[in-house]
């Protein structure tokens, strides 16, 4: 008689030993608080070291100052770091962003005006094509962050089902598309100032007086869309579909109720979106008409609109909230979805609640980022990689290559780009200045590699939802599953992305606003 073992067997394969070992991981909370500990360990053994290693003078008349390493067990630091720790927390530079970007983004999905609008958008699709249109609403989509996971996703299956194509093929070109739309993108998103934020913070470790511009990477996202859309069509239809259609057949079938939500759009919702797109069309025409004068607080007292200095640039974040919020109140109410003022605070407090983790690592990961700088490892890390890389003579095309390398392995096992620039910033930024290659330009590898991979690794936290969503039509969908299905992507993304990447700086086209790719090189070593 046969046995059975009480024991599940083993999945055996690559991409399960990778899903594997990243759950044996700790959370990215719990990451940044090892770090925190390491950091002072090592804060202490360093400080009896002698380093020959200075930073440039900040001020015309002053000395080259050395690095020194301060012991963070020194009692007087442990006071001053209690007392810093929540002006720290407050000042963790995406924290507000999120939070006030989110509240406009959650009165916009809970309304219902989020998931019309997607609707709409695929609705207009003509069958020739409607791979690059899915890839192109999906691009768009990515200004609502994960909400977009949520809706757009059964949406573009359907639509793939809907015109007798594999379904599976819809919510790859739509997780593609997404994903490319952080690097990729017409508009500018929340994540441009959060990761301007924590890359003006790295800068100042080397040059406290260096300004990011918040769309520093503005025009290279522009350039990349086209790009990203050719190729997500290409791999769609000629590699993934194919490979679909003979691999995974279609097992299981839409109800009609399901079906009808997903697609029909009701006269009462086409009144409210109606009313809602001519509210963003007169908060365009009332942005226009402000910027006009050239004395307009909106400009930089030079009367420029793009310099960092201007008050639409240091106003993206609020404007992105009201780009949400006031459509979204408006259709709620017409809609019936808002029935009162209670209704939309309701909705507000409902996608905050998804920012919790967020919150919680931001206070530990805003503790670490200080306690990196205060204690000068920072600086020490980055001018003795600079050193290292000036004396292995690396061409500066390679150094960036290297770390568009070094994201995508990151990448596999930690998904959040927060997270990732959070860790990789205080080092990567200060290092690659000290060898002449600007903070806009090391940002711009950071993006290009963090969306090329999140679509084909199994720890990005939405895999599980997707999963789900496949499963509606090919029931044994699975993680490797998915990774295949998506691995193309990845592959495409990451070629298209950085050859755009390159062709830009062999042109000499800025990366965006107030964007270079070279600064002068740092003497870090006395002479």
């Amino acid at each position: 008689m046969a046995t059975t073992s009480a024991e599940p067997q083993k999945k055996k394969g690559f991409l399960n030993a990778v899903e594997r070992f990243g759950n044996t991981m700790p959370s990215v909370t719990m990451l940044f608080v090892y770090a925190l500990m390491i950091c002072w360990v090592l804060s202490f053994l360093l400080s009896f070291v002698d380093f020959n290693y200075f930073l440039p003078a900040q001020v015309a008349g002053e000395a080259p100052k050395k690095i020194e390493v301060i012991n963070m067990f020194n009692y007087n630091e442990i006071v001053t770091f209690i007392i810093s720790s929540v002006n720290n927390f407050m000042s963790f530079p995406p924290l507000g962003i999120t939070i006030v970007a989110t509240f406009g983004i959650g009165i916009a999905e809970k309304s219902g005006f989020v998931k019309t609008a997607l609707k709409k958008l695929l609705g207009l699709i003509s069958p020739k094509f409607l791979t690059p249109t899915v890839v192109l609403v999906s691009i768009i989509a990515h200004l609502v962050s994960d909400s977009a996971y949520v809706i757009l996703m059964p949406v573009a299956a359907l639509m793939f089902y809907a015109m007798g194509r594999h379904p599976l093929a819809g919510v790859a070109t739509a997780f593609a598309g997404l994903a490319g739309g952080f690097s990729a993108s017409f508009t500018p998103s929340k994540i441009d100032p959060i990761m301007q934020g924590f890359t003006q913070k790295a800068a100042h470790i080397m040059d406290p007086s260096y300004v990011v511009n918040v769309l520093c990477n503005y025009f290279l996202s522009l350039g990349s869309t086209i790009g990203v859309i050719a190729m997500c069509w290409y791999v769609t239809e000629k590699i993934v579909e194919p490979w679909l259609n003979k691999n995974c057949p279609v097992d299981q079938q839409l109800s009609d109720d399901e079906a009808n939500e997903l697609s029909v759009i009701q006269p009462i919702e086409n009144k409210g979106f109606k009313w809602a797109g001519l509210s963003v069309l007169a908060l365009i025409v009332l942005l226009v008409v402000l910027l006009i004068p050239e004395q307009s607080p909106m400009r930089a007292p030079d009367g420029s609109m793009t310099s960092s200095q201007a008050g639409i640039m240091k106003m993206i974040v609020p404007l992105i909230f009201m780009f949400f919020a006031i459509p979204g109140m408006i259709y709620g109410y017409i809609t019936g979805s808002f029935k009162s003022s209670k209704d939309v605070i309701g909705a507000m407090e409902e996608i905050t609640k998804s920012l919790i983790p967020f919150i919680v690592f931001a206070f530990f990961a805003a503790q670490f980022l200080y306690s990196f700088d205060h204690s000068n490892i920072g600086k020490l890390i980055a001018l003795a990689g600079a050193d290292a890389l000036t004396t292995l003579k690396i061409p500066s095309e390679m150094t960036v290559l290297l770390v568009i390398m070094l994201v995508g392995v990151v990448n596999i096992l930690i998904t959040s780009a927060t997270s990732k620039w959070a860790i990789m910033a205080p080092v990567l930024v200060p290092m690659l200045m000290a060898v002449g290659i600007s903070p806009e330009l090391t940002q711009a590898a950071f993006r290009i590699s963090d969306s090329a991979v999140n679509v084909s690794t199994p720890m990005f936290p939405f895999y599980p939802l997707i999963i789900m969503y496949c499963c509606r039509y090919y029931s044994k969908t699975g993680v490797g599953t998915l990774c295949s299905m998506m691995l193309p992507y990845t592959v495409g993304l990451f070629i298209v992305l950085t050859a755009t990447l390159y062709i830009f700086w062999w042109l000499n086209i800025p990366l965006g606003f107030e964007s270079t790719y070279t600064i002068p090189v740092i003497n870090s070593v006395a002479p």
